[in-house]
């Protein structure tokens, strides 16, 4: 039986989901009202922040499994006055986002796959629903915090276990355990607060 003057025993309250964890997540994109047509940034999808930087703000929306419906909030980078590197991680995500989201491995480069990873707009991008492996990183205050810094394409051996779970109803153990690490991953940038180089 527990003692209520010692608290050592009890249950912590972190609200951390575990590293390396692949989850089937929505992807929602949150207006920003900053629209460049010469960049291709129109539909008021991308945000221009204070130092010049300009992100789209979007929200991981875990679909199912033991975290259902817990929120992961991230950044995607489009431009960086200190240089590419935020952008191209941004960049690196999307077409790690439309390969998972469309079936495409990263390996493919038919005209049809080329063809898939294109996008219209940023509205193409908003309600994707694609397997993420989720990480932790810490915000600016040292807490932890999820991040998602790659998503899971089709040449993974557990993609097509946690696309199935929602059809099947039963979640897939992938999303409670951390799975190993895999070759085909599309590195992306950190989620809920800009790197110090996006400034």
């Amino acid at each position: 039986m527990s003692l209520w003057n010692d608290f050592n025993d009890a249950q912590s309250n972190s609200n951390v989901i575990p590293k390396g964890t692949l989850a089937k997540v929505r992807l929602t994109l949150r207006p920003g009202g900053f629209d460049d047509p010469t960049q291709g940034w129109t539909g008021g999808y991308a945000k221009r922040g204070s130092t010049g930087s300009v992100y789209l703000d979007a929200e991981y929306t875990v679909l199912e499994g033991l975290y259902a419906k817990r929120k992961i909030w991230s950044l995607i980078g489009l431009y960086s006055p200190k240089g590419p590197d935020w952008a191209n991680m941004g960049r690196s995500l999307v077409r790690g986002i439309l390969n998972s989201s469309r079936g495409i491995s990263d390996k493919d480069n038919s005209p049809e796959a080329q063809a898939r990873r294109r996008i219209s707009g940023f509205a193409d991008l908003d309600g994707l629903e694609f397997v993420a492996r989720i990480d932790i990183g810490q915000d600016t205050n040292g807490e932890d915090k999820n991040e998602i810094k790659s998503a899971v394409m089709p040449d993974h051996g557990d993609y097509a276990l946690i696309c199935g779970g929602q059809a099947s109803g039963s979640a897939s153990p992938s999303f409670a355990q951390p799975a190993h690490q895999d070759a085909y991953e599309a590195q992306a940038p950190t989620i809920q607060g800009r790197p110090s180089w996006a400034d």
